[in-house]
């Protein structure tokens, strides 16, 4: 079985779950390919085996399964390189809260016979595409989590006009706007009054950042939908980030959102399902009064 692994960069504190990790790998006799600017951060006394292979671009990756060891912010690196392969993403979480990279750290050898068995399920996740201008992000113009429009390091408003299939919704005065996917409703989306949407419900998410307009409300819409942005404001350029890629924009481009024409596929362990990781991660239902 070949699988890959990715992350982005080592911490000491890491090297026992790492070690549970690769032994579990041998164990089952994996073919490792590891992504060599991570492996090059990694202590000398781990012992990988001695055949595995590198990959350093999307081009060179071919596996199974494709692990991402770190936080969600790792698997939103991942995206890059899988594209469109089709190649599923089993996020460990050595990071914070993890909504993405659902396996704990002591989860991992569980995880892992689970894969061996083909004891799991494949969530397929919709993203957001820059249809135009496509001068910004090159060919990587695809985001799983979130498209979001800032001012640009100033005191004064962003003034953001959307239209939606045509149809003009409205101008956001704030601090800035996200798009958002399903997926990404429970990251930057959820912190500014977002609504959680569950995967696979076919919705984009347009939430303000600090409206000037205290009416002003997130709004779910079709994902079928084709989003028009036009910026106004006193700056002529305002940041703009494709989950964790950051550009700038100058506010005479006119921004097109569609739903890109790939999904990415994230791994679910059979015992876990999208309410009880809202569960457990925002602590629904527990009692902390004591």
């Amino acid at each position: 079985m070949k699988i890959a692994i990715f992350g982005k960069k080592y911490s000491p504190e890491d090297k026992e779950y790492l070690k549970v990790l690769i032994d579990k790998l041998k164990e089952i006799d994996a073919q490792l390919c590891i992504y060599k600017p991570y492996y090059d951060s990694l202590p000398s006394d781990l012992d990988f085996p001695y055949n595995i292979k590198f990959f350093s671009t999307h081009k060179d990756l071919s596996c199974k399964i494709l692990i991402s060891i770190g936080g969600d912010g790792t698997i939103l690196d991942t995206v890059p390189f899988v594209r469109n392969s089709g190649i599923p993403i089993l996020g460990i979480n050595l990071g914070r809260l993890g909504f993405l990279s659902s396996i704990s750290k002591g989860e991992i050898s569980s995880a892992i016979d689970s894969i061996y068995k083909n004891d799991y399920s494949v969530d397929k996740r919709a993203l957001l595409k820059i249809e135009q201008p496509t001068s910004i992000f090159g060919d990587i113009n695809f985001a799983l989590n979130d498209i979001t429009l800032y001012r640009n390091d100033t005191t004064s408003l962003i003034v953001v006009h959307v239209y939606v299939d045509g149809v003009f919704l409205n101008s956001y005065w704030g601090d800035g706007l996200i798009i958002s996917t399903p997926t990404g409703s429970t990251a930057y989306s959820l912190s500014v009054g977002g609504p959680i949407i569950t995967p696979g419900s076919q919705n984009f998410l347009i939430a303000p950042i600090a409206s000037h307009n205290l009416t002003v409300r997130p709004i779910v819409i079709q994902d079928s939908s084709e989003i028009r942005i036009k910026i106004d404001g006193r700056e002529d350029n305002y940041l703009m980030t494709l989950d964790s890629k950051q550009s700038t924009i100058n506010k005479k481009q006119e921004l097109i959102i569609k739903r890109n024409d790939f999904d990415v596929s994230l791994v679910k362990m059979n015992n876990k399902n999208f309410f009880s990781t809202i569960r457990d991660k925002l602590m629904w239902g527990f009692d902390n009064r004591n």
